[in-house]
């Protein structure tokens, strides 16, 4: 049975809970490799609009099991209150499974995560503020606090103590702000030990299992390929690896075990926070996506910059991650202009780019060279079948299949989980 890895192909934000949701009444496993909350998956069931950062986006899918992944930094807090909220609403969902290795996200790489980006003032990187890049770091330096070290009261404090002599001194000496206790620490972090205790997992054991026995595991990341933090548009990145290859460190598989990567990209393009952005619209045309494709952030509520389709951009991500199938997603929210563009290069200092520059320096300059394809006015929200679209409509997907060397294998329309249109089969 197939293994299946979950990408976004642009800056994020493309859908990609949407796409898995898709798949989910086929999926027995959902594993999430890696990432923190500092992303978001919104989901639309039943009419009903559920919005995750922490939880796979198959936790809404049932007679799927969910797992925490060791790629993942995990608050706890936000873990526990994804899941208050959840039950609040109606919806019985089983406590995820969580990797022993998954690393925590305390108090303090919260607070470093604030301050430091203040400090940063204009050379800031746009961060969350959610102690993700912190918590990261510390599992680099060796620092860091694993899912597992709740199990043991002693080896906890010792561990929460060691990484506060460092990081009082930061926080004292450098920013100004008071020290942070140690003990108060612990204890936050102990009172979710009974909670989840059961559902600590040695994941990569798990999966892997689970494949040997034919089940059907899925695996997603949050962000996206260009904000990987090896292969995006460094340093405007996340601090893990959102791309297909992640799918392998953090979730426990070897690369033999993967069957398909999926590429999730939206019609148009958008990003949140700082970094380059090519094909950027300050005009009517960018608010307008903005608002008919309610482009703000699920985790933070902030406008997300908006542009034109990239194909440069996701061509890239398909070559790095060798997909096998895109799901394009929003491509309802392009019904009404008349032209539409797309970026098929780069303008940088009067040199044409096919592909995407080799420097930082030259992708920061980067101008794009727009193709006009015809545009559609029909509302096509209601298609199921790609026959159904309007021609234009068609073409326009036709083409940008050819621009980024991918089949499109499936396409969002709208919100709802009904409203998708395949092409060929995902899984």
């Amino acid at each position: 049975m197939p293994s299946v890895v979950v990408v976004g192909a642009q800056w994020g934000d493309e859908g990609k809970g949407k796409a898995t949701d898709q798949l989910g009444d086929r999926v027995d496993v959902c594993v999430r490799y890696s990432g923190g909350n500092n992303a978001g998956h919104t989901l639309v069931v039943g009419g009903e609009k559920f919005i995750l950062h922490l939880l796979p986006s198959g936790i809404l899918n049932p007679g799927t099991t969910t797992v925490i992944g060791n790629g993942v930094v995990v608050d706890l807090d936000v873990l526990a209150e994804e899941l208050h909220v959840l039950a609040s609403r109606g919806v019985d969902v089983p406590h995820p499974l969580i990797s022993a290795n998954a690393h925590i996200i305390t108090e303090y790489h919260k607070v470093l995560d604030k301050v430091t980006e203040r400090f940063l003032g204009k050379r800031r990187i746009g961060t969350t503020g959610r102690g993700v890049g912190p918590c990261y770091s510390d599992k680099v330096n060796r620092l860091g606090i694993r899912v597992q070290d709740i199990l043991d009261e002693s080896i906890l404090r010792q561990k929460v103590e060691a990484a506060l002599d460092q990081k009082n001194q930061l926080l004292v000496k450098v920013y100004n702000r008071r020290e942070i206790i140690a003990e108060e620490v612990v204890q936050v972090l102990l009172k979710h030990a009974d909670t989840i205790r059961p559902h600590i997992v040695d994941s990569g054991r798990y999966v892997n299992d689970a494949l040997d026995a034919g089940k059907v595991v899925l695996f997603e990341g949050a962000q996206a390929h260009h904000l990987d933090v090896d292969q995006g548009t460094y340093p405007y990145v996340t601090s893990s690896n959102p791309t297909a290859a992640g799918a392998t460190t953090g979730g426990g598989v070897g690369p033999t075990r993967i069957d398909r990567t999926i590429g999730i990209a939206k019609a148009y393009t958008t990003r949140v926070g700082e970094g380059p952005f090519p094909t950027e619209l300050f005009d009517e045309d960018g608010e307008k996506l903005r608002t008919i494709g309610a482009e703000f952030g699920a985790t933070t509520g902030r406008p997300r910059r908006c542009g034109w389709f990239d194909a440069v951009l996701v061509e890239q991500a398909v070559k790095i991650n060798g997909f096998t199938d895109i799901f394009l997603t929003k491509l309802d929210i392009l019904s009404g202009w008349d032209k539409i563009p797309v970026c098929v290069a780069y303008d940088v200092d009067g040199v044409r780019h096919d592909v995407m520059p080799m420097t930082q320096s030259e992708f920061h300059h980067a101008k794009p060279v727009y193709e006009y394809l015809d545009g559609w006015t029909e509302d096509i929200s209601g298609c199921r079948s790609f026959d159904e679209l309007p021609p234009t409509c068609q073409a326009y997907v036709r083409r940008l299949e050819e621009l980024i060397g991918c089949r499109i294998s499936g396409i969002g329309v709208g919100p709802g989980r009904e409203q998708s249109v395949a092409i060929h089969d995902l899984i």
